[in-house]
């Protein structure tokens, strides 16, 4: 069953990845990093950075807003 993390704790991952990836030799090796540093998986920590690119427009794909939409329909 997969672990369920609060949202303060998401956003704190995430946030972390975006401030610091330029300090490590890819984004892999940051999400890495500071999955380990949270107490966290990995992949976990990547698709939440994945979505938060999407959510900035920095990315290509479908918004956390347009997922709700879908989920309602």
């Amino acid at each position: 069953m997969p672990k369920k993390y609060d949202s303060a704790l998401r956003a704190r991952a995430v946030r972390l990845v975006q401030d610091h990836h330029e300090e490590y030799r890819s984004m892999t090796a940051a999400v890495k990093a500071v999955a380990k540093q949270v107490g966290m998986g990995h992949e976990t920590l990547r698709k939440w950075v994945r979505q938060a690119q999407v959510d900035a427009g920095a990315q290509q794909g479908t918004t956390s807003e347009e997922l709700e939409q879908i989920k309602k329909h």
